[in-house]
């Protein structure tokens, strides 16, 4: 029985931040200031502060300055507003990422809406989503981003293919939706409501399954020759696609881990770069 062909983003993102390393450190070398990303964290918990930590491993690692401002969970949204926009003005500061579950009691969108578009390196506030839709220069949402890049790197060209996404958060399902529409894809949204899903997945081309349900989409759903593309993560190192079944049925697909993950910090860290490129007198 054939097997799918592995969409390796660890290799493609060890290449990204390679490149990006080179760009901080000429950019260092011309203005004296490296790159700077500051981090936000409101609370403790156990998994953010991993992936806090993480990517400022990775940002040390590609020369790019770190910031990390760590609040407490009984934080208000007025103040989380407000260190974000202190973030915003500080000229020091060239992108900002907030991390996200912020906790029920605080408006994220607000929170969101209170990052400087041009510091927007995680692509979240509204006027990245607008640039996102409409083709217009901007950052765009990173684990999106970095699923374009993997489609790149493996030669799929989204035109004229029915491309189905499973899941329509703000910061994943959404956005690469839009950014396959703009590449002259057919996309077709999935989400808890969607009736008989099984047969919608089965058109699918290509396969975007961003919705936190481990193994939700099953094998043999999947159309022979489909590209999966599996942006869940859940314990145990599961995705949302059941992975030992729609191996045997994909042309390519992402393993988990190994496949989106690694490409969301290297979109992250490249645009970071982008941004302190783009500050005025560089």
């Amino acid at each position: 029985m054939s097997q799918a062909q592995l969409m390796d983003g660890t290799a493609l993102a060890r290449r990204i931040v390679e490149d990006t390393a080179k760009r901080a450190a000429d950019l260092k070398d011309r203005t004296g200031a490296a790159p700077c990303l500051a981090t936000v964290l409101v609370g403790e918990d156990p998994a953010s502060v991993t992936y806090v930590r993480m990517k400022q491993n990775r940002c040390r690692k590609a020369g790019i300055e770190s910031r990390h401002v760590a609040l407490p969970a009984a934080t208000t949204t007025a103040e989380l507003v407000g260190t974000l926009r202190a973030l915003s003005e500080d000229p020091t500061v060239h992108g900002i990422l907030l991390q996200h579950p912020v906790g029920p009691h605080i408006d994220e969108r607000a929170a969101f809406e209170a990052i400087d578009p041009r510091k927007d390196v995680d692509g979240v506030t509204l006027s990245s989503y607008s640039a996102m839709s409409f083709g217009l220069p901007g950052f765009v949402s990173c684990t999106p981003g970095g699923i374009m890049r993997l489609l790149d790197e493996y030669d799929v060209d989204p035109a004229g293919k029915r491309a189905v996404v499973v899941g329509r958060s703000a910061i994943l399902g959404k956005p690469v939706g839009m950014l396959l529409l703009g590449r002259d894809a057919t996309v077709t949204y999935c989400h808890s409501r969607t009736k008989d899903l099984s047969s919608v997945v089965r058109e699918a081309d290509i396969v975007v399954a961003a919705v936190g349900r481990p193994r939700l989409i099953r094998g043999e759903d999947v159309k022979p020759g489909a590209v999966v593309i599996d942006a869940g993560y859940n314990p145990g190192n599961v995705g949302d696609v059941d992975f030992d079944t729609a191996v045997t049925r994909a042309g390519l697909i992402t393993p988990v881990p190994g496949g989106v993950g690694p490409m969301t910090i290297a979109v992250l860290l490249e645009q970071t770069v982008a941004a302190a490129e783009r500050r005025p007198g560089v």
